[in-house]
């Protein structure tokens, strides 16, 4: 068996079904129309030679086809990049466009070389670092970010800089010293008007190549590329494809290029990793976090290495091919060949093309990252996420898109400790009717057992809640002790505590002998069997561990009745029996 037999593609097309060659080819062809507009207008929005983003089109393709695990998956330049990227060319900005060109295929490489690293050491879990609520405020902060820059291209003045900040001073400054170029704006808006419209009305045709061609034409029928009033082009791209080539910078530009690559390697791969998912439950596929990660990593890698720029899968070129009718990588490969064609054969292309109706493109894809309704039902379900979606969002515009990417992933890990660290906790009831025990805070008129506490903990019991969870029980004690009904024994229904780490046992150590000071047993019921293995190697090798356990809650109150011998009727007994349950604390309503 050769090593061809083991690639993805040969087993996407051998279950592709017939006529796959003819879909595909068509869907190729389609996939054209979007992938040169969109890739030259977010390489020159992220400060780069236009060419580029045609480079950065065709090689992931044909090397996601080769090793990527999806059938339809698109890789290329993204928006959700742009900024990353020219936040982290600006500090090496420079008239030299082959320096330019090294530095943005450096940042390839060393992303790529990061995405092959983590999926080897099968880190792809770690896109899930990113919630929902922080990649939503994460792509407003960047929608922003990227809105102001192309807003102030399509109004014939700039706006840099890598906050949010910076680019609004550096716009107004622009606009109050050049002015709006009325020509500018005309194409640029128009262009973005047919975008939109079309998008709305006619989701099949290709919006962007249709204003692209509208933005050529214009601009050659009433020659606007000459005279004293020539808009920006884009100009003729240098004729054939770069050979393979290592990108030569100084050690001190590769150190800094290291941290930014780090953001756009976690943000490339949690944009793929949601896309790849989208599509395996859409498509009935299996997903391989993993070997996404590393198709990814050598996609980025190849683009660096034939001078292209960092890129991520695209969430509105990969639904263009679907819909086209694509079945296996082919369709990236022959748009990737026709893109390689245009580039060798008709370099020329696009002389005429604004840069205003680039920047449109750009904001027909920016406008498509902003979710209002997303945030709204985030404000209706859980306040505290709709907080963290917006501090994101603020965040990437006050800090700028790089040190935003890795502030939004410390959101999101700090959430999550903040949940761990105080769970939900509850002391357990009995309810006249209802199986089971249940939480005293949703049925106050809940009876409890006389001097035993039933309490419940909704979270592993690991370092950062430790002292929460004895803090905590003790409080319920306390509680227990005022009321007239003092506890002689407490029960933790552990079935939500799915470990105990060895923080956690050193305090359950402690706090057992606590409470054996106290009078107080502590015991456990619905030990999962790994969590009372822990417990079990922890007791081996320090002792005074609770040793009485309990299968269910139900098994662990019925030996603590018949230990203490507390006079207690449940209702269920008493049902059966026909007498009612007896009384067993004053004032307790219900029982």
């Amino acid at each position: 068996m050769s090593a061809l037999d083991h690639l993805p593609l040969r087993r996407h097309i051998a279950t592709a079904g017939r006529g796959w060659w003819r879909a595909d080819l068509a869907a190729g062809l389609v996939l054209v129309g979007l992938l040169a507009p969109a890739g030259m207008a977010y390489a020159v929005a992220s400060g780069l030679p236009a060419e580029l983003g045609i480079y950065s089109s065709i090689i992931p393709l044909l090397t996601y086809a080769l090793v990527g695990p999806s059938r339809i998956m698109v890789l290329g330049p993204d928006s959700s990049l742009t900024p990353l990227v020219l936040a982290a060319t600006l500090p090496f900005a420079t008239t030299d466009p082959s320096h330019a060109i090294a530095i943005a295929g450096m940042l390839a490489v060393i992303t790529g070389a990061l995405c092959i690293a983590a999926a080897t050491a099968r880190l792809g879990f770690l896109a899930e670092l990113l919630s929902s609520p922080v990649r939503l405020g994460y792509l407003h902060g960047i929608a922003l970010t990227i809105g102001i820059g192309q807003l102030a291209t399509v109004l014939g003045t700039s706006a840099s800089g890598e906050s949010l900040g910076t680019q609004v001073r550096s716009f107004v400054d622009g606009l109050s010293d050049t002015g709006v170029d009325s020509t500018t704006l005309a194409l640029g808006a128009a262009a973005l008007v047919i975008i939109l419209a079309l998008r709305a009305l006619a989701p099949s045709v290709p919006a962007a190549l249709v204003a692209v061609v509208t933005g050529i034409a214009a601009t050659m029928v009433l020659d606007l590329g000459t005279g004293s009033g020539a808009i920006p082009l884009v100009g003729d791209m240098p004729r054939g494809l770069p050979l393979p080539s290592w990108p030569s910078l100084g050690a001190d530009e590769l150190r800094t290029l290291a941290g930014a690559a780090v953001g756009i390697a976690f943000v490339a791969f949690a944009d793929t990793s949601v896309l790849s998912r989208t599509l395996a439950v859409r498509r009935h596929e299996p997903v391989d976090e993993n070997h996404e990660l590393f198709a990814l990593g050598v996609g980025n890698l190849a683009t660096g290495l034939f001078g292209g720029m960092p890129i991520s899968s695209s969430s509105s070129r990969t639904p263009v091919a679907e819909s086209a009718g694509a079945r296996t990588p082919l369709t990236g490969i022959v748009a990737a060949g026709v893109l390689a064609a245009l580039a060798i054969g008709a370099p020329a292309t696009f002389r005429y093309l604004p840069k205003a109706t680039l920047a449109a493109v750009v904001l027909g894809a920016v406008i498509t990252l902003v979710d209002l309704p997303a945030l709204a039902r985030l404000l209706r379900f859980r306040r505290s996420e709709f907080v963290l979606a917006m501090s994101a969002t603020v965040l990437v515009a006050v800090l700028g898109p790089v040190s935003g990417a890795i502030a939004a992933v410390a959101l999101s890990v700090l959430n999550f400790l903040r949940r761990v660290w105080r769970p939900h906790t509850a002391e357990l009831v009995r309810v006249d009717g209802l199986k089971g025990y249940h939480d005293r805070g949703r049925h106050p008129s809940g009876r409890v057992v006389p001097g035993l506490l039933l309490y419940r903990f909704d979270a592993p019991l690991m370092f950062a809640n430790a002292r929460v969870f004895a803090d905590d029980l003790n409080r319920h004690l306390d509680a227990r002790a005022r009321s007239g009904d003092p506890v002689g024994t407490v029960i933790v229904t552990a079935e939500p505590i799915t470990d105990v780490d060895s923080t956690a046992a050193e305090m359950l150590e402690h706090l057992m002998a606590d409470l054996v000071e106290r009078g107080i047993d502590l015991r456990f019921a619905e030990l999962k069997g790994s969590v009372h293995e822990q417990v079990d190697r922890y007791s081996l090798l320090h002792g005074a561990m609770p040793d009485h356990t309990a299968r269910t809650t139900g098994e662990a109150v019925k030996a603590y009745l018949r230990e203490s011998g507390v006079p207690w009727t449940d209702w269920e007994d008493a049902a059966q029996s026909g007498n009612r349950p007896t009384e067993t604390l004053p004032g307790e309503a219900g029982g």
